[in-house]
């Protein structure tokens, strides 16, 4: 038993006005456990509410695509610079190092190659994985409107049911069918329900009315970078989104693509977390490209 001696009564603490454990940063995530919201707060930092995913997962479908031939060369100027990784879990094995302070969100949904003409994705990464790889998040694609859109959805009430066993966050990423354009009226359509099957995040692309896609859908959104673009276009298409209430960027072939990986992901680092106008990042991205004087 404890030594009683010197005990002393508790000082009279006046109530508290508020608690941190009240006023949770990510949106519609105040009621989730203590380590999804720590895993959450990974990914998207307390301190700005704002993330700056990297997204280097297309070669489980598209193979070694340009900028990604060889991840490690890829990531090792890179990583330092965003606030997650999103990749598969073989990349992940062979070509980032244990001491990466990155979060990662483990790329779950495949089962095809681009050779194939119809989205026909499913979960291929058991729970179990995720826990020995110390995850922060789980992405799964998710298809609607399109051929294979019960299997997606199926297959991802399935990791919404496993994730919260495990306490890892899911990130839905969004896609619409062949016949449906990416507006405002299907991204918000797909990010909904999404959301109701209970995605902790949500990655859509960018689109006019993007507003209506962030205020209908009760979780976060992530913009998703899409094909490459010039510089300034893909700055700009960042700030709109973040402007118009996305929590960030998941950017893959805009950054690595780039012929300056490092100054573009800098870039754009100030544009999410920073309020940079485009322009004013784009000089960022400018200064290092410019080679530097011995």
């Amino acid at each position: 038993m404890a030594d009683l001696e010197g005990f002393k009564e508790a000082r009279d603490i006046k109530a508290a006005s508020g608690s941190c454990a009240s006023s949770f940063h990510i949106k519609g995530s105040s009621h989730l456990d203590w380590g999804m919201k720590n895993r959450l707060s990974r990914i998207i930092k307390p301190d700005t509410g704002r993330t700056v995913m990297l997204a280097v997962d297309h070669g489980y479908f598209q193979g070694p695509t340009s900028g990604l031939e060889v991840m490690k060369d890829t990531l090792a100027p890179l990583a330092n610079y965003a606030d997650c990784l999103m990749l598969t879990r073989g990349i992940l094995r062979t070509s980032v190092s244990p001491g990466v302070q990155a979060p990662i969100v483990l790329r779950v949904s495949g089962g095809q190659s681009v050779l194939t003409e119809l989205s026909n994705e499913t979960l291929n990464v058991a729970i179990e994985d995720c826990i020995r790889l110390n995850v922060s998040g789980m992405a799964l694609s998710m298809y609607v409107g399109a051929t294979y859109e019960h299997q997606t959805m199926v297959a991802f009430a399935k990791l919404i049911d496993a994730g919260y066993s495990a306490g890892i966050p899911v990130l839905a990423v969004t896609a619409v069918g062949r016949d449906m354009a990416r507006d405002a009226r299907y991204l918000a359509l797909s990010s909904r329900i999404a959301a109701e099957m209970g995605a902790n995040i949500v990655k859509t692309y960018y689109c006019e009315n993007f507003e209506k896609v962030v205020q209908t859908c009760p979780v976060p959104i992530v913009m998703a970078g899409g094909k490459k673009l010039p510089e300034i276009e893909a700055l700009t298409m960042a700030f709109n989104a973040v402007t118009r209430g996305a929590v960030g960027v998941d950017m893959g072939r805009n950054i690595f693509q780039s012929d300056c990986p490092v100054g573009m992901i800098k870039a754009v680092r100030a544009v999410v977390h920073y309020n940079e106008k485009p322009e004013t990042a784009l000089k960022i991205y400018e200064d290092q490209k410019k080679p530097h004087k011995s």
